[in-house]
């Protein structure tokens, strides 16, 4: 048995006209093959060329443990320096990631390198993001804080990402107060005797090459998986529709502050709590289909 994942369509290139109708409006993903064909980051950007430009920025790593009590809110889980980092990457398979690093405030003349899309959306410019991972690292199915509407921009090697809805969230074994599934899930070999609620779940799938596009609606869920060391940039925009704006800045202004607070409060009976409620919450909705 496994998932049921339809790819996400893929486009050589698209109008702003196409863009909104058929992706943007009825919130629909799709990759874009050709789109930054004119950037310079597709010509330069790689990793032998981020570590000769930023090499000695030093980088917050994080990998795949399960989330602990002690841990903040996206506290990395060790630091190291740039180079250091690309170059262990090229050397071995290594589950250090780098997640959310802000190349605007870190590597300011990067920013020459690309352009911000003209699809008739309102980008975050202050907020470009870089990710990169080594071969087989993966990040636990999640979704952003902010809800955004995300572009995400790969460059070097392979990536395969599998993307649910938010309307797929009851069968993903959602941890409450939190913006992530079950840790424990291998989205990419689910266990379905352990986790049979993901047999009803519908996503999609696709495999990113250097200089394609993925573009994920509002909220959309994610796993991703570096097939080969790489690395990735998101550019956002802020989610449109009330319901989701809405869940975004609860989750900014309170989910998180609470969070923080139980596990202060609580310490790791408080996670594990909630890992049981993400079990206990799914089967029993699956019980009454």
């Amino acid at each position: 048995m496994k998932l049921q994942l339809q790819d996400i369509p893929r486009v050589k290139n698209i109008t702003q006209e196409d863009f909104i109708k058929h992706y943007y409006k009825p919130q629909k993903p799709v990759v874009l093959e050709q789109f930054i064909e004119d950037w310079p980051a597709v010509s330069k950007w790689n990793l032998d060329y981020i570590k000769t430009i930023a090499g000695d920025k030093t980088v917050p790593l994080y990998d795949d443990r399960p989330v602990d009590y002690k841990d903040g809110f996206n506290e990395p889980h060790a630091k190291m320096n740039l180079g250091d980092y690309v170059d262990l990457l090229k050397k071995e398979p290594t589950r250090y990631r780098i997640f959310l690093w802000n190349i605007l405030k870190e590597v300011p003349q990067l920013q020459k390198d690309f352009s911000y899309p003209k699809l008739g959306l309102k980008f975050l410019k202050g907020l470009p993001m870089l990710f990169f991972g080594g071969e087989d690292s993966y990040t636990f199915m999640h979704y952003d804080i902010d809800l955004a509407n995300i572009f995400h921009f790969h460059f070097e090697g392979k990536k395969e990402i599998i993307l649910f809805n938010q309307d797929q969230s009851k069968y993903l074994y959602k941890v409450p107060h939190s913006l992530i599934t079950r840790e424990d899930i291998d989205f990419s070999n689910p266990d379905f005797n352990q986790w049979p609620a993901l047999q009803y779940a519908k996503g999609f799938k696709t495999q990113l090459n250097h200089g394609e596009v993925l573009y994920m609606p509002e909220g959309y869920w994610h796993y991703m998986k570096y097939v080969t060391p790489g690395f990735s940039m998101s550019l956002r925009t802020i989610a449109k529709r009330p319901k989701n704006l809405s869940k975004a800045l609860y989750n900014i202004f309170i989910m998180r502050h609470f969070d923080n607070l139980m596990r202060r409060l609580r310490g790791q009976r408080w996670i594990d709590w909630k890992n049981d409620q993400a079990i206990v919450k799914t089967n029993g909705y699956i019980k009454n289909l």
